[in-house]
């Protein structure tokens, strides 16, 4: 009898923790961000300005992949990006009775986001947009945090009365009966089928590819349990193994690498572009079962010739604080299309950065709880998955540990990446440090303990004197 009163106890503990992550994690969100119509909306690499049809016209930027927009467009860009946050009522995660991250999975959903968007770019493109974000409500507080106050009194009720509580979230679907008329209709419905897919895979639920509970699996491999806080470069290995181990996902066309010691070896990136031979490497997938490949869209890397790599990259951008050097350089990164967003936040408090304005930048939030999904059916909702709000952080409160993303979606793509972040990584003075270098070779041509090599330097405390430095732009980094 005692032990079944201590399990009820825990039970109820829990269920009031949880209770609480609710309400707290709802009253964090501010009801509107307020930006500039003085200056640009960077947005992964897509730029957006905000002066109204009167104000004096914007001067054009140079680069001409920049897009110019308005407000509508800008929403319908952020809304579009694939929203990942803690969630509640799902499985039980691998090695624990935990069915919930709040408080915790921070780091693991601001990777998910960022793979996410790794992977929008390899199925739909960078110019895709959802064709329902706009009508998506704001995300105000009094809204917010009304769910969570009914929330709170359904759960009390039901530990009560000894039953579980009901879902914030109505898997409730409109039932959808698509009729073609024209061939962008069909090509619509097409990208809609690879949106809801590439959605599905992030599901909280033990099947999900890459999932939570994928990730926490992977995850107790190198030491990590569920409940544990996760850092964005141990969430970069993570992401890795989860997007190569072959789950029958469509992945087969996709792959993952991540540098060493803040070092891209170039031969190892090229390595993973090519599709192995049968019985080389588990990474071929041979049960693996691809989205239809006749109609897929002509910017997703050919398969099975190459596969697109998504190359991640921890960092550190200063010591304690992140240095103000690298404010320009996180700027030029954002800029970038093919860049697919940078996780890392404030100190044990994960966000996914995916623009900037002036001297904020733009981020997409893991930190509200909201119900379980199930996406195992058709027509599962997908609102809860998008984000209408952005939230901006000064560039001075970012950590500076964190993990950069790219999408390289074949080998002649990736020397262009590798050409224009080089220019971009130059240092311009004495005693200043790049946030990462590319190497020629392989990673296994480099052994640090047959001492000092003048192609790897152990960045950020060990400079080569032999190395001549030279100035690019105005970009100043540490």
């Amino acid at each position: 009898m005692e032990n079944k009163g201590s399990d009820e106890v825990e039970k109820l503990k829990t269920k009031f923790l949880s209770v609480w992550h609710n309400v707290k994690y709802s009253w964090a969100l501010k009801p509107k961000t307020s930006f500039s119509r003085n200056s640009p909306v960077l947005l992964l690499g897509k730029c957006y300005h905000f002066k109204a049809e009167d104000d004096e016209s914007p001067s054009e930027p140079s680069d001409e992949e920049v897009v110019l927009g308005d407000v509508d467009a800008f929403r319908k860009d952020f809304a579009s990006r694939v929203w990942l946050t803690y969630r509640e009522e799902f499985p039980p995660l691998p090695g624990s009775t935990l069915t919930s991250d709040c408080g915790w999975g921070c780091m693991l959903r601001a990777g998910q986001m960022m793979l996410a968007q790794g992977l929008m770019l390899h199925f739909l493109g960078r110019d895709w947009t959802w064709p329902e974000a706009l009508t998506l409500q704001p995300l105000d507080t009094e809204t917010w945090t009304t769910a969570a106050a009914k929330r709170l009194v359904a759960s009390l009720e039901a530990s009560l009365q000894g039953a579980p509580g009901p879902s914030a979230l109505s898997s409730t679907s409109q039932p959808q009966g698509p009729s073609f008329g024209s061939a962008e209709e069909a090509e619509a419905h097409l990208k809609e089928m690879y949106h809801r897919t590439l959605v599905s895979w992030f599901g909280d639920c033990p099947s999900a590819p890459l999932g939570l509970h994928r990730l926490i699996r992977l995850g107790l491999t190198m030491g990590k349990q569920a409940g544990d806080w996760y850092g964005p470069a141990v969430v970069a290995h993570i992401l890795k193994k989860a997007v190569e181990e072959p789950m029958g996902s469509g992945l087969a066309g996709v792959t993952a690498y991540v540098s060493q010691d803040c070092t891209v070896y170039s031969a190892d990136v090229v390595d993973c572009h090519r599709v192995p031979r049968a019985g080389q490497t588990s990474d071929e997938m041979p049960d693996a079962t691809p989205l239809p490949q006749n109609d897929q869209p002509a910017h997703a890397s050919t398969f099975p010739e190459s596969r697109a790599v998504i190359i991640l990259v921890p960092v550190r951008l200063g010591g304690e604080k992140t240095n103000p050097e690298y404010f320009d350089f996180a700027k030029s990164i954002l800029s970038l299309e093919y860049c697919i967003g940078i996780i890392g936040g404030k100190p044990k408090q994960a966000c996914y950065f995916v623009g900037f304005q002036d001297d904020s930048l733009i981020y997409m939030d893991p930190h509200y709880c909201q119900s379980f999904v199930d996406v195992s059916t058709n027509d599962f909702p997908l609102q809860s998955y998008h984000c209408p709000s952005p939230k901006k952080m000064p560039f001075s409160k970012m950590d500076p540990s964190c993990t950069i993303g790219f999408y390289s979606k074949n080998s002649k793509d990736y020397e262009r990446i590798r050409q224009e972040l080089s220019r971009l990584l130059q240092p311009s003075g004495k005693e200043k440090y790049p946030a990462f270098t590319f190497a020629q070779g392989h990673g296994r041509d480099y052994d640090l303990s047959a001492g000092p090599n003048p192609e790897k330097r152990e960045w950020p405390f060990i400079r080569d004197p032999r190395r001549t430095v030279t100035t690019v732009g105005d970009f100043v980094l540490l």
